[in-house]
């Protein structure tokens, strides 16, 4: 499928994980989309505005198994959950429990957020390499205190790739009267996805990455009893709007400023485009692609896995460790010398390395990945 997307030729691309890559006729229609905005743009956004973004929400609804009503419009999953952790009243001592396994920008969102209000941000230890989903379960839950007021966990985590048994969790803080908060960024797309059915009050996720719509569109979902909670972080038309619309909650957070929703109306051509392309096989052998990839790095460096072989712990992602070494030059040299985009990080101490398996790649490319590896990992490692 590598000619159907725009990617550069030569390049080994294995970080679709990133920044995702649109395929080309999916970007085809967001042009056409944005063609068709400037041939009339008064008629575009102030007439046709509402029923255009109303379709396009419920076709992504009905993709992700949420009402039509009960999500809107966000560039990224990162400004969506903006607008939950700045809307939420926290006070003096109350504490927001997350995991070691976080996306760093969301970290960060939160410590502001805490900071401001005098919360605390507790982020729990997750022991690696990971044995059960019952060890995950117990280790997040320990950190539950009388002043947990929100649990705020990834879905598919950022750095090691790991699919959370975020149910079970969701579950025990409803029952707690703890709001949950999912970071959803890796998995519309990539694994199968019913928002409404893991019970989360706020979820937010990308468009732009495993579903392959085009840069900037993303989804925030809200619970109906959670959605008085939230305020738009743009306060603008949709504020207390007199116009008959779905709900305060898709107006406030939908109807803003002038701005370009092409990547927006462009969802329901990707979920298209999959369905067109038996997107479930897709994802079954690129998560075979994936664990062949981490079984090979392993085999290479010598280390463990993170996670069992057996079991849904991973999707079309795979984070494995990496001797020590200098990871930076790693990285710049497996795209200069070999033509390989893929990342490499320190975390929590350690190097790794997080290959990502798109519809566009081969085993071919997992061999350019191991061979170079194989080379350059006895150059750069710190013990040798």
């Amino acid at each position: 499928m590598r000619k159907l997307f725009l990617l550069r030729p030569g390049v080994v691309y294995l970080n679709h994980g990133s920044f995702g890559a649109c395929p080309r006729p999916v970007f085809e229609r967001y042009q056409a989309w944005q063609r068709e905005l400037e041939a009339e743009p008064v008629e575009f956004l102030g007439r046709r505005f509402a029923e255009l973004m109303r379709d396009a929400r419920g076709a992504l609804a009905a993709f992700v198994g949420a009402g039509p009503d009960d999500l809107v419009f966000v560039p990224n999953a990162t400004t969506g959950l903006n607008a939950v952790a700045r809307s939420l009243r926290l006070g003096p001592g109350d504490e927001v429990l997350a995991t070691d396994h976080e996306y760093g920008a969301l970290d960060r969102t939160w410590t502001f957020v805490c900071e401001k209000r005098a919360a605390r941000y507790v982020r729990r230890p997750l022991p690696l390499p990971i044995r059960s989903a019952e060890e995950i379960i117990d280790a997040v839950w320990s950190g539950v205190t009388g002043r947990t007021r929100v649990l705020f966990l990834s879905h598919v985590t950022s750095t090691t790739a790991i699919i959370l048994p975020v149910k079970e969790l969701i579950r025990r803080a409803r029952e707690r009267g703890i709001l949950t908060v999912i970071d959803g960024a890796h998995a519309p797309g990539q694994i199968p996805l019913d928002v409404a059915a893991l019970g989360a009050d706020f979820y937010a996720g990308n468009c732009h990455k495993w579903m392959n719509a085009p840069k900037g569109s993303a989804f925030l979902y809200a619970r109906a009893g959670a959605q008085p909670l939230l305020e738009p972080l743009v306060v603008s038309w949709g504020w207390r709007s007199d116009r008959p619309g779905p709900s305060r909650f898709v107006d406030e957070h939908e109807w803003q400023g002038t701005r370009d929703i092409a990547a927006y109306l462009t969802v329901p051509a990707a979920i298209e485009f999959m369905a067109e392309h038996d997107w479930p096989e897709v994802q079954r052998a690129c998560h075979d692609l994936a664990a062949a990839a981490r079984d090979r790095i392993n085999a290479i460096t010598g280390l463990a896995p993170l996670t069992p072989a057996a079991g849904s712990w991973f999707g079309q992602m795979a984070t494995v460790a990496l001797p020590p070494c200098d990871h930076e030059a790693l990285q710049r040299r497996l795209f200069a010398e070999f033509g390989i985009e893929v990342p490499t990080f320190a975390w929590n101490g350690g190097s790794y390395l997080r290959v990502s398996i798109q519809a566009y790649n081969d085993e071919a490319d997992v061999d350019a990945l191991a061979a170079a590896l194989s080379h350059l990992l006895r150059r750069l490692s710190k013990n040798g």
